[in-house]
């Protein structure tokens, strides 16, 4: 179902007021969120369809690193938090249920997977293992702002690796460096792997996946060679700070320059150790007969900020501009004609051998103005908008034009063979970043 006249995408011509980040603004005018209270989030049909277009992404590259999905709950006994010491985290949403047990609503997983691990691994044989899952996390975020970028709910990818020694982990955590290495690049952002503090995961080390805006909460610090997040680059000895706060700030390493950039973290990885394999009991025992604690990592990403991400980093002023791989249809056809008329049923003609070639299109067959229709299109910003009036007819071809770049490109035939528009438009999405 992609005829806009069957199809929920409510466009607004106002931002909230509130609003002040740039995909904040685009998501909700282009229709794909809508607020239900504060940092909750419902996500509607084209918006759904750009967020399952990167986990698609996410999957393949797990997947193809030998990556295991399951499924752990978002409610959990608060125990193996207590056990872990991360039960008094303020942000950690906790509860009772009706016969007075605490729970709690997990913001991440590694009290769970860990519990699972405790049980089911027994022997080196069993390792090493990557076991993942995409889950709705809670967080009672004090200050939820800028649309989908800080919320209390949302959906991450993590993984977790399993290995009997710190080579071992080394080896796996390498292999996730690869993986969001090659998901990112594959969903068109511009992004930094910088070197960062772990934080209240803890462990041994850590890297976060930065995408530069300006709408960016987190602060990454560059040079020739270096890349860390500014909690890290304060600890480096041979990072100097100059001027914090002033006109005059000023970051150099050994003497020399370095820059100051705004990036939203849009996914994280951790050398985790032995720090919940130890409290929680997850053990193996080795080929000579020792019992030994598992080393584990921790990689998470997520979704939703992926999806702003691009949002920030390609939108216009007329709207958003996606990657063509994260993009909620690949063409959007606009029919300027009323029903009835030559140019409406070459319309119709089209989209429906596009729609029997397999083309993923959203097609606006609503009774609006030109005008209207196209400020929707660019708004919403699929990669290629095909647009049959009039002038179609007499041409004999839909006129096309590339969103990004507003560029206008080769007509296509209205009376081609289905192979033969599938193959134009193919090259022509291939040819676009």
């Amino acid at each position: 179902m992609t005829r806009l006249t069957e199809y929920l995408l409510p466009t607004e011509k106002q931002a909230p007021a509130d609003a002040e980040a740039i995909s904040h603004k685009l998501m909700v005018r282009a229709g794909l969120i809508r607020q239900m209270g504060a940092g909750m989030w419902t996500w509607l049909p084209a918006g759904w369809r750009v967020h399952q277009r990167v986990v698609a992404i996410v999957r393949e590259e797990i997947d193809a690193i030998g990556g295991q999905e399951m499924l752990m709950p978002v409610l959990q006994p608060a125990e193996p938090w207590r056990k872990t010491g991360r039960l008094a985290i303020e942000e950690l949403f906790k509860l009772n249920d009706r016969k007075g047990s605490e729970l709690v609503l997990a913001m991440t997983h590694e009290e769970a997977v860990t519990f699972h691990a405790a049980q089911t691994i027994d022997s080196y044989r069993d390792l090493p293992l990557i076991l993942y899952h995409f889950q709705v996390k809670e967080r009672d975020e004090p200050r939820p702002r800028a649309g989908v970028l800080r919320t209390r709910e949302f959906v991450m990818k993590d993984s977790y690796s399993f290995d009997r020694d710190r080579a071992g982990l080394e080896e796996r955590y390498a292999l996730h460096v690869g993986a969001y290495d090659r998901i990112l690049e594959r969903t068109g952002l511009r992004f930094h792997r910088v070197e960062s503090d772990v934080g209240m995961m803890g462990g041994l080390g850590a890297h976060e996946y930065m995408a530069p805006c300006p709408a960016g909460e987190d602060r990454v610090v560059l040079g020739d060679g270096y890349a860390a997040n500014v909690a890290l680059a304060r600890h480096d000895p041979h990072v100097r700070h100059l001027g914090e706060g002033t006109d005059e700030e000023a970051w150099t390493r050994d003497g020399v320059a370095l820059t100051l950039e705004p990036a939203i973290e849009i996914g994280n990885i951790f050398k985790l150790g032995t720090r919940y394999s130890e409290p929680l009991g997850a053990t193996f025992i080795d080929e000579h007969g020792a019992e030994l604690p598992i080393w584990m990592g921790s990689y998470g990403i997520g979704p939703a900020r992926v999806v702003a991400a691009a949002v920030e980093q390609f939108a216009d002023e007329h709207g958003i501009s996606w990657p063509a791989a994260l993009a909620p249809f690949a063409v959007h056809l606009v029919a300027v004609g009323r029903p009835g008329t030559p140019e409406r049923d070459a319309a119709d003609g089209l989209y429906e051998t596009l729609v029997a070639a397999g083309v993923e299109i959203l097609y606006d067959d609503r009774e609006a103005g030109p005008g209207e229709k196209f400020a929707d299109a660019e708004l919403l910003g699929c990669p290629v908008r095909l647009t049959v009036g009039r002038r179609s007819l007499d041409s004999g071809e839909a006129e096309v034009q590339l969103r990004r770049g507003r560029r206008d490109a080769p007509g296509l035939p209205l009376d081609g063979e289905p192979q033969a528009l599938v193959r134009a438009l193919d090259e022509l999405c291939q040819s676009l970043p």
